[in-house]
């Protein structure tokens, strides 16, 4: 099932759940969802590790709209940060 299907189901979903849906990791269904206003909120672990390859997370999406809400520190040296689109 194609990330533009997956968004148009998503849709009349996310204000009758009342629950949260979790997405981990980079993929086509990002873009999908960003575009059509279905992300309330990303929660970005920073983990003390250097990778030096990888897919990147939020290629070809706008970040400037986003507004950090909240961080959270981990005695592991693991950061997370919580923004919101404003």
């Amino acid at each position: 099932m194609g990330a533009a299907v997956l968004g148009r189901r998503a849709q009349p979903v996310r204000p009758q759940s009342g629950q949260n849906i979790l997405k981990f990791g980079p993929g086509e269904l990002d873009h999908t969802l960003v575009h059509q206003a279905l992300v309330d909120e990303f929660h970005f672990w920073v983990l003390p590790v250097l990778a030096g390859r990888g897919d990147r997370l939020l290629d070809g999406i706008d970040t400037t709209h986003l507004k950090l809400i909240d961080t959270t520190r981990f005695s592991s040296g693991i950061v997370v940060l919580t923004y919101a689109p404003t």
